[in-house]
């Protein structure tokens, strides 16, 4: 596995944030009205056979693998949990350590934590479909230029055409799913938001806080439908958000960041904010928009996006990249 883990080192930011995709959305026409991730109320992984590892990365501590259960397909995500501060002094004393190596003043052990402090965090996705399965697995990335002209010809036609459920997303608005996690609510129909904890986020501690603000005004798929028009719908989410996450979490503006994705996992307006000593996956240059970047562009010209050049990275097995292949664009 470590070898393999060297060769796959380059896990892409689109690969994890698919994995979001995978625990909330329900986009496949065949699944519709289907829950892909099995609850957590048995063991579902002891008739787990393993057919190959899609994907992992040593430094990312992540593994995507595929197998069958049951003579299904399933694809199983294996994520190391980040050590918390509370918990050290306990895994420090309480672990067995194997000697490797001595040399002077330096030694190196293999340390058995206790099990309870050995968490892995689990995803299992069954039963699994051949999008599922190529959605994980490990795949060149290549960075689109795309015009004004290429959006209106290539980009919003191809969007229009899928099946990109947002349903998930209305029942958080509507508190039907997840009321509990709500951190913050702007019931305003016009310039109101939901901000919850991003499901990437375990919660524990600050160092990787990451959470997601989605707008309540529908209609608004990605950062190409912003003019001046929503200025205070940003503002607003831009400031109560940082105030929420203040009160909340005693974190102040100054040491969070705050951001858009284009393309984004789903076409709702959403935004990102995650501590920043965090990297996140997708908070690169060539996926991330700083949200007050996009107010000051907004405030200059009120429709910047809507006229100028954006860049983004697209997987190899993605169905745009293969639209701008076919026009000559790639």
């Amino acid at each position: 596995m470590a070898n393999a883990a060297a060769k796959r080192e380059n896990l892409t930011a689109e690969n994890k944030n698919e994995l979001v995709e995978a625990k909330r959305a329900r986009t496949d026409d065949e699944n519709e009205g289907k829950d892909e991730i099995v609850p957590d109320t048995e063991n579902i992984l002891s008739g787990f056979k393993t057919s190959s590892v899609l994907n992992d990365s040593a430094r990312e501590k992540i593994a995507f693998i595929h197998g069958k259960i049951d003579d299904q397909d399933a694809v199983v995500i294996l994520e190391k949990t980040p050590f918390r501060e509370e918990t050290l002094t306990e895994l420090l004393s309480g672990s067995t350590l194997k000697l490797e190596m001595r040399n002077d003043i330096y030694s190196s052990y293999q340390l058995q934590a206790p099990p309870h402090l050995n968490e892995i965090k689990t995803t299992v996705v069954f039963p699994a479909t051949e999008k599922h399965i190529k959605r994980h697995q490990r795949q060149e990335s290549f960075l689109v230029e795309e015009s004004a002209e290429d959006y209106q010809s290539i980009t919003l036609p191809y969007i229009q055409t899928q099946s990109f459920s947002l349903q998930w997303v209305y029942n958080i608005l509507e508190k039907k799913a997840e009321a509990d996690r709500i951190v913050f609510d702007d019931p305003d129909p016009h310039v109101g938001f939901v901000l919850l904890p991003d499901l990437k986020w375990d919660q524990k501690q600050l160092d990787n806080l990451y959470l997601i603000a989605i707008a309540r005004q529908r209609g608004i798929q990605s950062l190409r439908d912003l003019t001046s028009e929503h200025l205070p719908l940003l503002q607003n989410l831009f400031q109560k958000g940082k105030e929420a996450i203040l009160q909340r979490y005693n974190l102040p503006a100054s040491q969070l960041r705050v951001y858009l994705h284009y393309q984004p996992s789903y076409y709702h307006l959403h935004v990102h904010f995650t501590r920043l000593g965090y990297e996140a996956p997708g908070c690169g240059v060539e996926r991330a928009h700083l949200l007050s970047d996009v107010v000051q562009n907004l405030q200059t010209d009120p429709e910047f996006y809507k006229t100028r050049t954006l860049y983004f990275p697209l997987r190899a097995d993605d169905g745009l990249l293969g639209k701008f292949r076919e026009a000559g664009r790639i």
